[in-house]
């Protein structure tokens, strides 16, 4: 396991710099590769948005948390999925294209919705505060998903699963964390030689 700080990360973010996003997460690569990994996996969905600058460079194979979303969410028999995360994430591709190759819909927050759930992410749960109206403001987003037509939502960010899940939610949930942690599990598993 390796990863640059979080402000590294940001420096890059917040200035829309996607390539140094994926300089980064190359570097990270780089190490692992030497250390003997199989195979790569990121559980940050923001930064999914620039493995189209380094996958090619990659030294290992990885393990896309939204294929394994969109993957999940075919098996699970969804249709139309709410997404939630940070304000990069759900402006992004990263999802739409992965459920758009499953044949599933999705459904974004408004804009106003969106701020305040990047602000809810970033300025709250990244520092472990977690409050009841971050809670109520997600119900209302992921209600509002579901009458729209939604049968489950995305969490699509490390930190949601920490304030949100299938007991509170309006909508089934896919803790697109956990999921990218049990196929890399079941990858690795696959992947070990037997015992001797």
């Amino acid at each position: 396991m390796h990863t640059h700080s979080l402000a590294e990360y940001m420096k890059c973010i917040n200035r829309g710099d996607w390539q140094g996003v994926g300089e980064l997460m190359l570097s990270s690569a780089n190490k692992l590769a030497k250390i003997g990994a199989d195979f790569l996996i990121c559980p940050d969905n923001t930064i999914h948005q620039a493995f189209p600058y380094i996958e090619p460079r990659s030294p290992l194979p990885w393990l896309h948390i939204a294929e394994v979303v969109a993957a999940r969410a075919f098996e699970g028999g969804f249709r139309r999925l709410g997404l939630t995360g940070t304000r990069w994430l759900v402006d992004s591709e990263i999802y739409p294209e992965k459920l758009a190759a499953r044949g599933l819909e999705y459904v974004r927050p408004n804009i106003a919705e969106c701020e305040e759930i990047n602000h809810i992410i970033m300025d709250e749960l990244v520092y472990g505060v977690f409050k009841p109206e971050a809670v109520a403001c997600f119900q209302r987003v992921i209600g509002r998903m579901k009458n729209e037509g939604c049968d489950g939502v995305v969490l699509g960010c490390t930190e949601i699963p920490l304030i949100m899940n299938d007991s509170n939610s309006p909508l089934p949930t896919l803790d697109s964390t956990r999921l990218l942690a049990r196929a890399a599990l079941h990858r690795a598993v696959k992947a070990a030689p037997a015992p001797a």
